[in-house]
């Protein structure tokens, strides 16, 4: 395993609980998602490493795309006011929590880099074709009513939401 290999598996991982970290800390919604985007980018840059190609382009192209272009859809019709009101400030209380996290999270890894865990090595064989059948395969067959409920759950944030949004009218 190259010395190259194991810097950038660990620099996207950094990234992606940097930016996880900064997603939960957000009070703007339109920032949170903005950091959200930005933290699936380096997992699909780590499935990418990982030989998952397929996998990698999928979330970028899905979940970085279509799921983000939805959330801010949802966030938009919330109507959340002037941009004067929505501020990006964290308080003091949620630095400090933050900033324990982040020393965790460092201790976390110092600790496997000294125990000389290594992570896995990327694959050697050449993927057959249609690999895109044998994911595919189990998400329409085993996984099709979970994946059927979890399209039917989206929608009913949608509704949700868009019925938050409307106006009033008395």
């Amino acid at each position: 395993m190259s010395l190259f290999y194991t810097f950038h598996f660990y620099l996207f991982g950094v990234i992606a609980i940097a930016c996880a970290v900064l997603f939960v800390t957000r009070k703007s919604p339109v920032a949170a998602a903005l950091w959200l985007v930005n933290t699936m980018f380096c997992l699909a840059a780590l499935y990418v490493m990982m030989d998952a190609q397929f996998i990698g382009a999928i979330q970028v192209l899905v979940y970085a795309g279509a799921i983000m272009v939805v959330f801010l859809f949802v966030v938009m019709l919330l109507n959340l006011g002037h941009a004067s009101e929505v501020t990006d400030i964290v308080s003091r209380k949620t630095r400090l929590a933050a900033a324990l996290v982040g020393l965790i999270l460092l201790a976390e890894v110092v600790v496997l880099w000294k125990g000389d865990v290594k992570p896995p090595p990327a694959a050697t064989h050449q993927l057959e074709p249609g690999v895109i059948n044998q994911v595919a395969a189990p998400l329409f067959r085993e996984y099709l009513l979970a994946f059927e409920i979890t399209s039917v759950l989206l929608l009913a944030a949608i509704v949700g939401a868009v019925v938050l949004a409307r106006r009033r009218t008395a």
